[in-house]
């Protein structure tokens, strides 16, 4: 448990220092070009840590990591300024809007930039992802199974999409608690309508619907002296039912083991195109720590493993990206208005947690955690909060409209309000991060 808190620790200084750096990167990169002097690039907030003055620029790494900021010359207008053209307030409105935007901007492009490298390079993803959305399993009184669903069947219409895949499926069913959603599937050739309504559960309190997809169950492991075994199954075998039960979802197959207490299981297996039954007799030994009952296989989980071409690897990044820049506008948007919980916001303790557990996941895990977290960094920052990157380009729109600057009162008034609410922001995500971690249920 130690070891896991260090770890995750670590790792999540490490990718917001990332992000934070290719952020003010991008507002010290924009600044310099229209000559703006950078007092200040610093890494974090509060007491230096380390520093190096370079030219004009003090470089900083500072106690607290959870940020960052770029100190420009003449950009408080609450201080006393030399009006020479280096300073930022000096600068015509649409210079200081590239500098502000730039920083946000950076962290999108760091996201697609990511993706685009794995997309190239390791395009990895479940099988199951590739293929049309068969629903494998239902949670006992589920959602799904109180509207007579069953394994097998096939969704050709979820919400206003049709043909939709999985990660469709999933994110409209995680943002959609409690609300009615249309549904189409196919059972034996024909399609029947529907509907069905998400309901809130886990810590996050995000929609559950209770179906699971359709994964094969494909052994990857026997292990010998143990009675699968010692039965005669092997590596490669599919297992298509149990005890005269059709099997959809391999994890189904753990669940008959354990719930049969013991008793003599009977697997259909495929082996080369040729289906035969074998009965398997369950041991009860320890696994993990654990005692449980086992027959001594492990299934294959299928992959696609792809190196896409360039230009396919930018398009797919632009994509995944776009539609979470989209689903990101969608839950802010159900949380404003009360249809989705504030819980599903998370904070440094939970982004330490999924760092952490993605950098055990493998590098893969890492970055693409990394990427999805610039991306919500950068639509942040762009947000028209009063101190974040977004409240000073709403200040600078309005200037503009209004074609004079607003009075030092106005904008301290409204710095003012800015520090407040992300305060509070922050105080909210932190009991938030302490209530998922302590009462996850």
């Amino acid at each position: 448990m130690l070891g896991h808190f260090v770890t995750n620790t670590v790792v999540v200084i490490v990718v917001l220092g990332i992000m934070i750096f290719i952020h003010e990167l991008g507002h010290f990169t924009a600044a310099k070009s229209f000559g703006v002097r950078v007092l200040v690039f610093s890494l974090g907030f509060g007491k230096t840590l380390f520093h190096i003055k370079r030219g004009e620029t003090d470089y900083r790494i500072s106690a607290l990591p959870f940020g960052g900021y770029v100190k420009m010359a003449g950009d408080d207008p609450s201080e006393l300024r030399e009006g020479d053209r280096g300073e930022f307030l000096s600068q015509s409105r649409w210079k200081r809007f590239i500098i502000v935007v730039m920083g946000p901007a950076m962290n999108v492009l760091l996201a697609i930039v990511i993706l685009t490298g794995l997309y190239k390079f390791h395009y990895e993803r479940p099988a199951f992802l590739e293929k049309p959305p068969a629903i494998g399993d239902l949670d006992p009184g589920s959602p799904a199974a109180q509207v007579n669903l069953q394994p097998g069947d096939l969704i050709l219409r979820f919400g206003s999409q049709e043909n939709p895949k999985w990660e469709d499926i999933e994110v409209k069913t995680l943002t959609s608690a409690n609300e009615v959603i249309p549904l189409e599937y196919e059972r034996n050739g024909a399609r029947v309508k529907t509907s069905i309504t998400p309901i809130a559960k886990g810590p996050d309190r995000v929609g559950y619907v209770g179906w699971e997809p359709m994964d094969q169950a494909v052994l990857g492991v026997v292990e010998p002296g143990l009675p699968a075994s010692k039965a005669g199954l092997q590596p490669g075998d599919e297992i298509v039912g149990i005890d005269g039960q059709k099997v959809f979802y391999a994890p189904r197959i753990a669940f008959a083991i354990q719930n049969g207490n013991g008793k003599p299981v009977t697997f259909d297996v495929i082996r080369a195109g040729k289906e035969f039954q074998v009965t398997v007799q369950p041991t009860f030994s320890e696994l993990m720590g654990e005692k449980r009952w086992r027959v001594g296989f492990g299934f294959h989980e299928e992959m696609v493993v792809r190196h896409l071409p360039w230009g396919q690897a930018l398009t797919a990044s632009l994509d995944f990206n776009a539609r979470n820049c989209l689903t990101t506008f969608d839950v802010l948007g159900k949380i404003l208005t009360r249809r989705m919980s504030p819980r599903s916001l998370s904070g440094p303790i939970g982004i330490a947690q999924l760092s952490g557990e993605a950098y055990r996941a493998g590098i893969t895990e890492l970055l693409f955690l990394v990427s999805f977290i610039s991306l919500q960094l950068g639509i942040f920052n762009l947000l028209p909060i009063p101190v974040l990157d977004g409240g000073v380009i709403l200040l600078l729109v309005v200037e503009g409209l209004m074609r004079r600057d607003l009075s030092l009162e106005v904008k301290e008034r409204f710095v003012q309000v800015g520090i407040v609410f992300l305060l509070l922001l922050a105080a909210f995500c932190m009991y938030n991060d302490l209530i998922k971690t302590f009462r996850p249920y």
